[in-house]
């Protein structure tokens, strides 16, 4: 079955909308799974949740990878077909409110994995990172980042390809599960930054600058 890479298609991106299916191709990333056991996971009722897995499948998003007798019935099991990226086209054709609804959908899975791996110590490694950074660009700049970013993306997928063969020879001795998120956006104006109070009742504008600090190499 091919797997989708580029969706050029702004009907395709509509589909995605969805905040479940999003939940769902999330969850099914990096493993294999059950619409039973998905259902259970995201606290979902199994058939709505069987029937965006049938339409992820249409939608060439999915894959079924096996099927097992159980209780009297077959049960199959599906995996993401691979990594998606939007492509610049088919977004800037998609409608505004579809837009946000697959932007909020996202923040919220990626919020809820970050947050999980801060608990779990996910950025107390010395080669993870967490960054941050306010600035101000002109067109040909924000292009550029733009460009460079994607590029990152790219290379990440790379990598855990051709990480796939090592971690195999190794019985996955050495894996780790790592997360990366990559944003850029168009934030609010940094010269309307909250003001802070002081101790003496005055205030102070908070910082313009750039902000960095070092941790995590936790990639979403």
């Amino acid at each position: 079955m091919r797997s989708i890479n580029e969706i050029n298609d702004p009907r395709l991106v509509k589909a995605l909308a969805h905040p479940l299916r999003v939940s769902i191709l999330t969850a099914l990333e990096h493993r294999v799974a059950s619409p039973s056991e998905l259902a259970d996971e995201l606290g979902v009722p199994l058939p709505n949740l069987s029937y965006h897995i049938r339409m992820l499948v249409q939608l060439d998003l999915l894959k079924l990878v096996k099927t097992r007798p159980r209780r009297g019935a077959i049960e199959h099991y599906y995996k993401a077909n691979g990594p998606v990226m939007v492509t610049d086209r088919a977004w800037g054709e998609v409608p505004s409110i579809v837009k946000e609804s697959m932007t909020s959908s996202l923040l919220r899975t990626v919020g809820k994995q970050v947050d999980a791996a801060a608990a779990r110590g996910g950025f107390d490694d010395n080669a993870s990172v967490l960054a941050r950074q306010t600035m101000k660009l002109d067109q040909k700049a924000w292009k550029e980042l733009s460009r460079k970013l994607i590029e990152l993306d790219k290379f990440a997928t790379k990598l855990a390809a051709d990480s796939e063969k090592r971690r195999k020879d190794s019985d996955h001795l050495d894996e780790i599960d790592a997360g990366c998120v990559l944003m850029l956006f168009k934030a609010s104006p940094v010269d309307e930054a909250p003001q802070e109070a002081l101790d003496d009742g005055t205030h102070k504008r908070a910082s313009r600058s750039k902000s960095r600090s070092s941790r995590q190499r936790d990639a979403v």
